[in-house]
C-alpha cells in the first residue's frame, strides 16, 4: 500500500489493473473536427494525461441525432473510429487505460445540428434557455419518441459500444447524467409518459437497464455515469429520489464497472440527506468514482472516509497535463481559468 491513498493501485473488473486512483473526469472541449473526428491534438491531449489511473473521455455521439454542440466528437462512422484507434493506441502506449463515455443529448439540441429536424425526447417539454455556443438562438420544443425510435436509439448505444471495443477502448461509460436523453427518462420534470417507459420508477428506468444490458453484449467493461439531483436542464421533482432508489438498488445487482456520479459541485444535498456520491454509496455496494469539484486533499478525504473509491478531476488535468506528477512531487498545481478551454495543451 502506498502512503498516500490517491497512489494505491485499484482493480477495476475483472481484468484491469489501475495504476492510481486518479480518474480524469470527462470534459467536452468541442475540438473534433467538421465530420466529428478526433484531431492529432486530441490524440496528443489525452496521450499526455496517461498517466492517470483511467481516463473517461469526453462524451461521444452515438449517432447524428444525438449532436447537441458543435464539434463534440462521435463514434458512428468509419472514420471516428479510426480516428479514435490513435487516441487509444497512444494512451495505451504511454501506459493508461481510456474509457469511452457515450451519449444522446436528447432535448438539450436545436435543430440547426439536426438538419432542421426536432430534437428527439422521453416527452415533448420544452427546455428553455439560451443554446451554448450561438449569439442569441433558443431552445425549443422537443419531439416525443416513438416507441421505434427508443429501440433505435438503444441500438444505437449498443453499436457506440461496439465501435468503442473496435477503437480499442478499455470499456465505455453510458452518459446517464447531466439532464441528457437517458437523464431525461429518469426525472418526472422530462418524463411525462403514460406507456412503458414512463409513469412510474420501474418503466422509467427501462430504458437505463436496457442500454446496459445491450452495451454489455458489445464489450466487457461498461460504467454508468448518474446525476440523482436534477440540478441542470432538469427541474426538481421530490419523486425523483424514488426513481434514484430503484435504479441504484437495481444497479447493486449488476456487475458493473463502477458508477460515476454526474455533478459539477458534489454538494450536500437535503432530500439526499449527503452529499451525491455519499448517497450513491448508501445504495450501491459496487465501485463508486466521486466527480465534482474535488482537490487533492478533498479527493484523499473521500477516498480515505469509504465515500469514494476513485476521484474523478476535471478542470485540475486542463490546467495541468502533469497533474499526477505534480501531485505525487507535492509540487504546486496551475490554476485552471477558462480560458484555457480554447486550447488543447
Amino acid at each position: 500500500m502506498n502512503r498516500d491513498v490517491l497512489f494505491n493501485t485499484f482493480k477495476l473488473g475483472n481484468d484491469l489493473t489501475l495504476s492510481n486512483r486518479i480518474v480524469m473526469a470527462p470534459m467536452n472541449r468541442s475540438m473534433a473536427d467538421d465530420d466529428l473526428v478526433p484531431t492529432e491534438a486530441m490524440v496528443e491531449y489525452y496521450g499526455r494525461r496517461a498517466d492517470t489511473g483511467l481516463i473517461i473521455t469526453e462524451s461521444l455521439m452515438i449517432s447524428p441525432s444525438a449532436m447537441g454542440y458543435p464539434n463534440t466528437p462521435a463514434i458512428f462512422t468509419p472514420a471516428q473510429i479510426a480516428g479514435w484507434k490513435k487516441v487509444t493506441r497512444k494512451v495505451h502506449e504511454n501506459g493508461g487505460r481510456i474509457f469511452a463515455q457515450i451519449w444522446h443529448t436528447g432535448r438539450v439540441s436545436h435543430p440547426i445540428y439536426l438538419k432542421g429536424e426536432q430534437p428527439l425526447a422521453p416527452s415533448a417539454v420544452a427546455l428553455t434557455g439560451r443554446v451554448p455556443r450561438t449569439d442569441d438562438l433558443q431552445y425549443g420544443m422537443p419531439r416525443e419518441m416513438t416507441e421505434a425510435e427508443i429501440r433505435q436509439m438503444i441500438g444505437d448505444f449498443a453499436q457506440a459500444a461496439a465501435n468503442a471495443r473496435e477503437a480499442g477502448f478499455d470499456g465505455v461509460e453510458v452518459h446517464a447524467a447531466n439532464g441528457y436523453l437517458l437523464d431525461q427518462f429518469l426525472h418526472w420534470d422530462t418524463n411525462r409518459r403514460t406507456d412503458d417507459w414512463g409513469g412510474s420508477e420501474e418503466n422509467m428506468a427501462r430504458i437505463l437497464f436496457e442500454v446496459l444490458d445491450a452495451a454489455k453484449r458489445e464489450i466487457g467493461q461498461v460504467g454508468l455515469r448518474i446525476s440523482p439531483a436534477a440540478y441542470i436542464h432538469l427541474e426538481h421533482d421530490a419523486r425523483d429520489k424514488a426513481v434514484s432508489d430503484h435504479v441504484l438498488q437495481r444497479l447493486d445487482q449488476y456487475d458493473l464497472a463502477y458508477v460515476h456520479t454526474g455533478m459539477f459541485e458534489d454538494s450536500y444535498q437535503e432530500h439526499l440527506a449527503g452529499t451525491v456520491t455519499q448517497y450513491i454509496r448508501r445504495h450501491y455496494s459496487g465501485t463508486v468514482i466521486a466527480c465534482g469539484g474535488y482537490s487533492v486533499n478533498s479527493g484523499r478525504e473521500a477516498l480515505a472516509s469509504g465515500d469514494a473509491d476513485l476521484i474523478a478531476i476535471g478542470r485540475p488535468l486542463i490546467a495541468n497535463p502533469d497533474f499526477v506528477a505534480r501531485v505525487r512531487a507535492e509540487q504546486p498545481l496551475t490554476t485552471y481559468n477558462p480560458e484555457m478551454l480554447n486550447e488543447l495543451v
